[in-house]
C-alpha cells in the first residue's frame, strides 16, 4: 500500500500472470480501481497448487506491515492436467488440490481481519485450438474440459464449505453463446472478451458482498478528488471542472 490506498493482490498461474496482456482482466481492474486501490500481480505461469503452497508464506508474509484488502486467487488449470508417465509435470490429484486450496485460503484469511478472499474456479477450454497451439518443445499435454469441470466444481464446493466468495468461471464463460471461439487467445488463456467476463463476475461479487468496508469500486473513495482551481477550466470560463470521477474513456460501462 503506497500512500494509504488499499492493496488488491491477484495470485495464481498464467491466467493471472497474463492478466495485463491482450486486454486482460488484471489491466481492466487496474483501470476500474485507478486512484482507489493498487492492483498487484503475483502470477506464475505453469504453476500448480503444490508450488503455491510452497511460497505462500513468502508472497504473503504474516508479519508484513501492510496486508492486502483483497486477494483474488486462481489455481487449478495446471493441477487438472493429466499425470505424465514420468511422474514429472504439474498434475495434482483432485483430493490434494482441494487440500492445497484449503491451505491457501486459511493462510490468506489469517493475514488480517480485513483481508477478503475471492477464488476463481477453472474455466472451460477450446480443446481443439489448444491442441493445435501447443509448442513442439513440450511433451504431450492432456487438458480436457471433463477434468476442468471436476476441478472447478471442487473449488466451488470448497468455497461453499469455507464461506469464501467464488467466481464459477466454468459456468460464467459458457453463458456466452460463442465462448469457444471468442474467449481464448490459444484455447486456454483468456482473450479480452474472456477477461471481460471475469471482471464482470468479480465486480458482481464485490458489489453483493456484505463486507465492511465495501470493496466495490463505486463505494470506494477516489484519491485527491477534491475540486481545485488547477482543474480544467469550464466553458463559462469562471470555474473549473473536476475530472476525477470521469469514466468516459472506457469501452465498457462497468457496474
Amino acid at each position: 500500500m503506497l500512500g494509504g490506498r488499499p492493496l488488491f493482490v491477484l495470485f495464481g498461474s498464467s491466467i493471472v500472470q497474463y492478466g495485463f496482456s491482450n486486454g486482460g482482466w488484471g489491466a481492466a481492474l487496474a483501470d476500474i480501481y485507478a486512484r482507489k486501490a493498487d492492483i498487484l500481480l503475483r502470477g506464475y505461469i505453469g504453476w500448480n497448487t503444490r508450488r503455491a503452497v510452497q511460497v505462500m508464506d513468502k508472497v504473503f508474509p504474516k508479519d508484513s506491515a501492510v496486508q492486502p484488502s483483497l486477494v483474488i486467487v486462481y489455481f487449478g488449470g495446471n493441477d487438472s492436467i493429466a499425470a505424465h508417465s514420468s511422474g514429472l509435470g504439474p498434475h495434482v490429484p483432485l483430493d490434494e488440490y482441494i487440500g492445497n486450496m484449503r491451505k491457501i485460503a486459511a493462510h490468506l484469511k489469517s493475514l488480517s481481519e480485513k483481508t477478503r478472499v475471492i477464488f476463481l474456479s477453472c474455466p472451460p477450454l477450446n480443446e481443439e485450438r489448444l491442441r493445435n497451439s501447443t509448442s513442439t518443445i513440450l511433451s504431450e499435454i492432456v487438458r480436457t474440459n471433463e477434468t476442468c469441470h471436476l476441478y472447478s466444481d471442487a473449488c466451488v464446493a470448497l468455497c461453499k464449505e469455507m464461506n469464501l466468495k467464488v467466481v464459477d468461471l466454468w459456468h460464467a464463460i459458457q453463458k456466452r453463446e460463442d465462448w469457444i471461439t471468442a474467449c481464448f487467445t490459444d484455447g486456454l488463456h483468456l482473450s479480452e472478451e474472456g477477461s471481460n467476463i471475469v471482471v464482470e463476475e468479480i465486480l458482481k461479487v464485490l458489489k453483493e458482498a456484505e463486507w465492511e468496508p465495501c470493496l466495490h469500486w463505486k463505494a470506494m473513495p477516489t484519491e485527491f478528488a477534491e475540486d481545485s482551481p488547477f482543474d480544467l477550466v469550464s466553458s463559462s470560463g469562471d470555474t473549473t471542472v473536476n475530472p476525477s470521477e470521469w469514466t468516459i474513456h472506457r469501452k465498457l460501462p462497468w457496474d
